[in-house]
């Protein structure tokens, strides 16, 4: 459930517009969304854990308004990022 450095530091080379980019939208939504898959499978097991229920819809929340602005600011930024992570169908 939690991401050790590796994990982080492979996402955000696979996403990084340059050298040290830990801020960009890309690599908050791909983290983001790797965080969320985590606890996707946690509640495949752990039906009843509201408590961490909680939590994800805090990220999915977080997610969708970074989106919404990289919509808003660069609609092709936001197309490749959507295609690349296979957000929506």
């Amino acid at each position: 459930m939690v991401m050790d450095s590796e994990q982080k530091k492979s996402i955000i080379d696979a996403h990084a517009k340059h050298e040290g980019d830990t801020g960009s939208p890309e690599v908050q939504v791909a983290l983001l969304t790797a965080r969320i898959e985590g606890l996707t499978g946690h509640f495949k097991t752990h039906k009843k854990d509201f408590h961490s229920r909680t939590g994800l819809l805090r990220l999915v929340g977080q997610r969708r308004n970074i989106l919404k602005y990289l919509k808003n600011k660069d609609i092709q930024r936001y197309r490749a990022l959507i295609e690349k992570l296979g957000l929506r169908k």
